[in-house]
């Protein structure tokens, strides 16, 4: 594939906080026809500022970002078309479609990325080739998954929807709603000791071990509404 006058290349940003990282995708992707780098970013917040400027086709995006905004949030924002804090999609410029690029590849990492927007989901570990082929079709609006990462999704899709209880829904929710265990207690009316208890169900139930990881798959597995 080469690029033409008739053929824009894809403008691409990276968005890694390793330099060295950065660097070598800059010298793998500068010469690969039909795909342009035009900005790298360190941090989320730089990636939002970058993308408002630059306006690329499709942001490479990495889920661990240091301190700073990390790369779910930034997703979220570039995918709704907020490409800096406090703005909007520019009315004649449509979102960048945004492609992950991780180490990670748990269930709650999938269903995080994919809820906050992004075109595709791909690993470290691929080849070039697959590289090049998933920035081609996030471009074109196409669906771009590593084969594990497909593979991840359709099992959850296979898997049964897992049943809560009553009083393990009410926690979730007020888990979703950022409180804490002591917060969930006094709302419910319940001890502590209750809610932990309550708590170590859920995340069996979901397959997760962490809060944001309960939220992040009762989210995508609809199970807070």
């Amino acid at each position: 594939m080469t690029a033409t006058d008739a053929t824009p290349p894809i403008r691409l940003l990276l968005c890694d906080d390793h330099a060295v990282v950065r660097a070598g995708l800059l010298a793998l992707l500068s010469s690969t026809a039909g795909i342009e780098v035009v900005g790298e970013a360190g941090s989320g917040e730089e990636a939002l500022a970058m993308a408002a400027r630059l306006r690329p086709d499709v942001v490479l995006m990495d889920l661990q970002l240091g301190d700073g905004m990390d790369g779910v949030e930034a997703t979220r924002r570039l995918a709704s078309g907020a490409a800096a804090p406090g703005t909007g999609p520019a009315p004649e410029e449509p979102a960048p479609r945004v492609l992950v690029l991780t180490m990670f590849d748990t269930d709650a990492d999938i269903a995080r990325a994919i809820g906050a927007g992004a075109t595709g989901y791909l690993l470290k570990a691929e080849r070039p080739e697959e590289l090049f082929a998933a920035i081609r079709n996030a471009a074109a609006g196409r669906t771009a998954l590593s084969a594990p990462v497909a593979d991840r999704l359709m099992a959850q899709m296979r898997t049964p929807r897992p049943t809560l209880s009553e009083r393990e829904r009410d926690i979730l929710q007020q888990l979703a709603r950022g409180l804490g265990n002591r917060e969930i207690a006094r709302a419910l009316f319940i001890s502590e000791a209750t809610v932990k208890t309550h708590l170590g169900r859920i995340y069996g139930k979901l397959g997760v071990d962490t809060r944001a990881g309960a939220v992040a798959v009762a989210t995508e597995r609809r199970l807070l509404g």
